[in-house]
């Protein structure tokens, strides 16, 4: 589990692809750290498993599923990605609830830059539509966002939803090199998705119950 709170930005050192995955190594000082063999680490967003690591790098395998669902198969040796080691329980939760579990990617529409931010909209798939809202929280390649504005309920029109990222975000993370056209990971929130798999499976029985041999609930 993660926070969406981005702590370095790696660089790809090679991405080497087989019939149907690929072994990713990364440049990330911090992140490997304290790491061992099994960890896992955020990059842009994808929880992926470290197997082999040096003072300065690791590796990680990406099945199959996980290069379709992501960016990850399309980055090439010296391509930044932002970093996040798994949360420690205790820790403070700056972000919000993030799995590195990506629901699909999004395109970049338009870079607004303000005086002292910049405005960010971003296609949204259609089956995605309903877990954005405003005001709520959204995982932008890894990193933890607040949804500053969304599309309106419109039948048959595009899809889009808005991030007003400060200065720190722009200059700490790899969304301040987005342009018109570039691909994201998202990942929606998790509390959201759970809520539309309840509602499509309609509202479930409760269990009865468990009664103790004396008679009181249990």
């Amino acid at each position: 589990m993660f926070t969406g709170i981005i702590e370095e930005l790696g660089e790809i050192v090679a991405l080497e692809h087989t019939a149907d995955a690929a072994v990713i190594t990364v440049r990330a000082p911090l992140a490997v750290s304290d790491a061992r063999h099994g960890d896992s680490i955020a990059v842009s967003g994808v929880c992926l498993t470290v197997i082999d690591q040096t003072p300065e790098t690791f590796r990680a395998d990406v099945m199959a599923q996980t290069l379709r669902m992501s960016t990850l198969g399309e980055l090439a040796p010296g391509s930044r990605v932002n970093l996040e080691r798994a949360a420690r329980v205790g820790d403070r939760l700056g972000g919000h609830i993030v799995q590195g579990h990506v629901d699909g990617t999004a395109e970049v529409l338009s870079v607004t830059p303000g005086e002292s931010w910049s405005v960010l909209r971003f296609s949204l798939p259609d089956e995605l539509a309903a877990l954005v809202v405003d005001k709520g929280s959204i995982s932008v390649s890894g990193v933890s966002l607040t949804v500053s504005d969304v599309s309106p309920a419109e039948a048959g029109a595009p899809y889009w939803f808005e991030v007003s990222l400060i200065p720190e975000t722009l200059a700490a993370t790899t969304l301040g090199t987005l342009a018109p056209g570039d691909r994201v990971n998202l990942e929606t929130d998790v509390l959201a998705r759970h809520v539309q798999r309840l509602v499509a499976l309609g509202s479930p029985t409760a269990p009865e119950s468990s009664v103790g041999t004396d008679g009181s609930p249990s």
